[in-house]
């Protein structure tokens, strides 16, 4: 675990006042200087909520019908994607396997700090993801890795950091997303003037819907209007970190920027904006009309992502700042 990340205790880190139960419990950290607080889910290693106070509205969406026992990925929060985005590969299944399995609590990561915030580091070993695997990823590899995630709260921000390692004796390719949903407040989500996402002129333009592939030279705000969207969004020329405005309700914005970098080496971040609007309806763990209270803006290395090879590590961060 990076020190700088989760600092040691001879720099004034206090035990958090959460007691940890059993392996599939979910964990409350709060961050006591600023009273900011985040649940994490064992199962998928799922953040399912994130305050900045007691009294402030959640930053993130949960579907009223969300899975919460382990038997399915959890609907809303912050699902992991890796080691593909969607389902490129039909040998295994979409998103891969880390939001189905559950993840062990690193020792001693949990921390609550006045200076330095409040959090938690979790891990997945390849060897006990024993769901949602197949094809080159199945129970025959030939590859392994293990996979972290590590989150940190301080106050109106948060910083998610996912690091794969490349434990085996073959190099792989991979993709990795953060799938993240946004609580849209008053139900506003088809309000294009209180949610939008702003930061994205010049991207390449994939729409899932319509199929159309095109460049995106408007200054013009990116908004939900009234059938579903589903576009990724992916960087030209010098353009490496993501950097957009998300709005989520009147008065309310999140600016995320996320970066990643294999084996040291910085990778393009692409963004994905989805909001399933009608089709809201065909899924079973989503409210029928709860499209009006989220839109996800998902950052990921997806494109022009180099193989991780042997020893080597990807390490992919965003940071959400309530404003």
């Amino acid at each position: 675990i990076d020190s700088t990340f989760f600092p040691s205790a001879t720099n004034n880190t206090q035990p958090n006042s959460r007691t940890m139960t059993t392996a599939k419990d979910p964990i409350t950290i709060t961050h006591t200087a600023t009273s900011s607080s985040f649940t994490i889910h064992p199962y998928g290693a799922h953040i399912t909520s994130y305050a900045t106070s007691p009294n402030a509205p959640p930053i993130l969406f949960l579907s009223r019908d969300a899975i919460l026992d382990g038997t399915k990925p959890i609907r809303g929060g912050i699902p992991l994607c890796f080691p593909q985005f969607g389902q490129p590969d039909p040998s295994y299944p979409q998103h891969g396997f880390l939001r189905n399995n559950y993840w062990k609590v690193v020792e001693g990561s949990a921390f609550d700090d006045d200076a330095n915030g409040a959090g938690i580091a979790m891990e997945l070993s390849l060897k006990d993801a024993v769901h949602a695997r197949g094809g080159k990823w199945g129970e025959d590899t030939k590859y392994d890795c293990v996979c972290r995630f590590r989150v940190r709260i301080c106050g109106e921000s948060m910083t998610n950091t996912l690091e794969v390692e490349n434990t085996g004796t073959e190099a792989f390719d991979f993709q990795m997303l953060l799938h993240t949903y946004y609580l849209v407040s008053e139900g506003k989500a088809l309000d294009g003037t209180v949610c939008y996402v702003e930061g994205l002129k010049g991207y390449k333009v994939s729409d899932k819907v319509s199929g159309e592939e095109y460049v995106n030279d408007s200054d013009e705000p990116i908004v939900i209007k009234d059938s579903i969207v589903d576009r990724v969004y992916t960087p030209m020329g010098e353009k490496v970190g993501l950097d957009v405005v998300v709005g989520t309700g009147p008065g309310r914005k999140i600016l995320l920027k996320a970066n990643g970098d294999v084996d040291g080496k910085a990778v393009p971040v692409s963004g994905v904006v989805w909001n399933p609007v009608e089709k809201a309806k065909s899924m079973a763990d989503f409210g029928d009309d709860q499209f009006n209270d989220m839109i996800c803006v998902e950052p990921g290395l997806l494109s022009d992502v180099p193989v991780l090879e042997v020893g080597k590590k990807v390490t992919f961060t965003q940071v959400i700042k309530s404003v």
